[in-house]
């Protein structure tokens, strides 16, 4: 039998975190802490080592996203010795709080009103190394690099993917599961977790979402191309 999932949530509304707490809690996740401002957050996850922390953006003193930044540039790790994983929840659907989430590396960002299930299954997959973002907001993230918002970088990094890595990285960009992937590249779907790996390792990206921002920002991938 698998460890339970371990999990902080950062809230400064104490009903929010009793509320996140019944629903994962009814799920067999453990939530092991919770924290009402950023550096609560901080100093719980440092004492705790959880799986996934739920960061809440707007709370008072250091807000969710600057928690976020030091959390993930410390490099966090769980009790087994892996990433910590952020999944920002809020009621604020913005642009800007959207893009700086995910650009501090948070591997999910979904809203408040998000079903119980959703929740559940977003924590989850998270832990397991994968990422989620909520419908509507793929789709400003999409809408941000069509709009000429999103900065064409200069990534040096990008010659050393394979002639393959470059096909998974776009197709992952356009939203693929690895299953997807499989089909359409006429792969095992275990060739495409290595592949996936590889992509990481060389761009040195934390997850997929990082890998789509990667992806429009470098250029390698367009907009309704």
């Amino acid at each position: 039998m698998s460890e339970p999932v371990r999990v902080v949530v950062a809230d400064d509304q104490a009903l929010v975190r009793s509320g996140f707490t019944m629903i994962l809690a009814a799920s067999g996740i453990d939530v092991v802490g919770e924290a009402g401002d950023g550096e609560a957050a901080l100093a719980a996850v440092r004492r705790l080592r959880p799986d996934v922390v739920l960061m809440d953006i707007r709370m008072p003193g250091m807000d969710g996203l600057e928690a976020t930044r030091r959390l993930l540039a410390t490099g966090a790790t769980t009790t087994a010795g892996e990433p910590t994983r952020v999944i920002i929840l809020t009621t604020f659907d913005l642009d800007e709080y959207v893009y700086a989430a995910l650009r501090a590396g948070a591997s999910g960002f979904l809203l408040k009103d998000v079903t119980p299930d959703h929740l559940v299954h977003a924590v989850r997959l998270v832990r397991d190394g994968d990422a989620l973002l909520a419908p509507s907001i793929t789709r400003r993230l999409i809408d941000r690099f069509s709009s000429g918002a999103g900065v064409r970088e200069d990534h040096g990094a990008l010659p050393t993917l394979t002639a393959r890595e470059r096909e998974v990285l776009v197709l992952l960009a356009r939203g693929m599961s690895n299953a997807e992937l499989a089909a359409a590249l006429q792969l095992g779907e275990a060739t495409v977790k290595t592949h996936v790996a590889r992509i990481l390792a060389k761009l040195q990206l934390r997850d997929r979402v990082q890998a789509v921002i990667f992806a429009y920002e470098s250029g390698l991938v367009s907009p309704g191309a």
